[in-house]
């Protein structure tokens, strides 16, 4: 069972040895966050800065809660050394087991409530994330609620905040995205102005869920349930009818104007690059603040992996697997390395082959073209083990008849950095797939063997071997 809320699960991680406390003051402008990219970069530690320039002990600001794989077993309340091909199982499990949330009139979230005439969004600690950002970053590790305007979907969604003023917000939900789906399609039509509430700070099942690859009208907060194994808390927020986890941090109530655009940007991104120059984003009015005593703000110091990175990987290579085994492709696994951004996934299936890799690639790229490069190759092939992939993808690969490429406009990944301006306004791109299996009209007589102990060599030896390997404390 996972934690019940984000100062537990930091308990944990401190536990596991996986967290570092910083006392000493530390700069908000670039220092902050500098020492948390870092530590994504060297797969190091979370950090709990406690004393912010300007700020003094007021508020305290945690960094990179899951960048790495120990931590997103921790926050699945698993062993920190919990295998991946482990997680990816219970992830896949816990999923499919929802659990619904209960409502509660009292909440951590609610100990100081700030009303919208007094709202000052540079009270909080809100750190510089790089050099060269557009300007200060409020959500980077948040959770966003918004409701549809013609149903009951409401949907959770990890989206990027910008300060703008003392109340006022801009953001950069993709058009493609649910919330910017519900924008676009229900309250811009409408001339309402669209409630969210901007959630910082909640339990990690949570967090998890709103940063999944879940399906359209899905419930989140069921799913949050299913992953951490209870019912998540949710309370009502003070100025409109959505509800957030009760255990949250921090909430900021806010609305989006439906006739009114800021600016915003640019932003060191998820792929490990700055997404492109300033632009129009949607604006936001801040109606209130609540947050917990001693509040912790929480900080994705994004960019080339991140936490995102690794919440995507799970959920997007589960979500994957899931749409190709609808379409009756012969998968058996798939794994999104968080090294890729985003852009890469590992397609592992049982007789490959030209046609089989094309159709993966129509498959993928049919709604939302994410992914700019597939991988496939055969089962038996380890899809969680790198350098086996690249071995398949060097020497198997036919670097003519082996690349399929799939193009497409208006559904590209417009923070993809090899796009270029005009592709990104277009939301024109292309997915390229590399066919690493096995041609099927081959003969098993011609078909090359790999050079390794579990294909050239009997099960007698491989047997034999692995004893004296044992025996030998190796």
């Amino acid at each position: 069972m996972a934690h019940r809320d984000f100062r537990s699960f930091l308990s944990a991680v401190e536990a596991s040895g996986d967290l570092v406390t910083i006392d000493d003051e530390v700069d908000w402008d670039q220092e902050l966050a500098g020492i948390g990219r870092l530590s994504c970069e060297r797969n190091g530690p979370a950090f709990l800065f406690s004393n912010i320039k300007d700020y003094g002990s007021q508020f305290r600001i945690a960094a990179n809660p899951i960048a790495t794989w120990r931590r997103v077993a921790v926050a699945l309340g698993l062993p920190a050394d919990t295998p991946l091909r482990k997680l990816y199982e219970v992830y896949a499990e816990r999923e499919d087991k929802t659990i619904p949330p209960i409502l509660v009139n009292d909440a951590p979230c609610k100990d100081v409530i700030v009303p919208g005439d007094k709202v000052d969004l540079f009270d909080l600690p809100v750190p510089m994330v790089h050099e060269g950002d557009g300007g200060r970053y409020l959500g980077t590790w948040d959770l966003v609620v918004s409701k549809d305007a013609k149903t009951d979907w409401v949907n959770w969604g990890t989206y990027r905040f910008m300060v703008h003023n003392e109340r006022l917000l801009t953001g950069f939900p993709r058009p493609t995205s649910h919330l910017g789906k519900m924008l676009l399609e229900g309250y811009v039509p409408q001339g309402r102005p669209m409630p969210i509430a901007i959630v910082i700070g909640a339990d990690l099942p949570s967090h998890i869920a709103a940063s999944a690859t879940f399906k359209i009208a899905g419930n989140e907060a069921e799913l949050a349930g299913g992953l951490g194994q209870r019912p998540v808390e949710l309370v009502k927020c003070e100025t409109s009818d959505l509800y957030v986890p009760a255990s949250a941090e921090i909430v900021i109530e806010a609305e989006v104007y439906p006739d009114r655009v800021n600016q915003e940007g640019p932003y060191g991104e998820y792929p490990g690059y700055r997404s492109g120059e300033m632009g129009n984003a949607i604006c936001a009015r801040v109606t209130a603040i609540t947050h917990r005593r001693n509040p912790i703000l929480t900080l994705d110091t994004t960019g080339f992996m991140d936490s995102s990175a690794t919440t995507t990987s799970i959920s997007g290579a589960i979500a994957i697997k899931r749409r190709l085994e609808k379409h009756r492709i012969p998968v058996v696994d798939v794994y999104v390395p968080p090294e890729g951004g985003v852009h890469l996934a590992v397609v592992s299936v049982r007789g490959g082959g030209a046609a089989v890799t094309q159709k993966i690639v129509e498959v993928l790229t049919a709604r939302r073209a994410l992914m700019s490069k597939i991988i496939v190759v055969d089962e038996d092939v380890d899809v969680f083990n790198m350098a086996a992939v690249i071995h398949a993808f060097a020497t198997k690969c036919h670097p003519d008849k082996g690349t399929h490429i799939t193009r497409y406009a208006g559904r590209a990944n417009t923070l993809t950095p090899a796009y270029s301006p005009q592709e990104r306004i277009a939301r024109s791109g292309a997915t390229a797939a590399f066919d690493c299996t096995w041609p099927p009209q081959w003969p098993l007589e011609s078909t090359p063997v790999r050079a390794t102990l579990d294909s050239m060599y009997s099960p007698d030896v491989q047997q034999r071997v692995m004893q004296r390997w044992k025996k030998m404390g190796l």
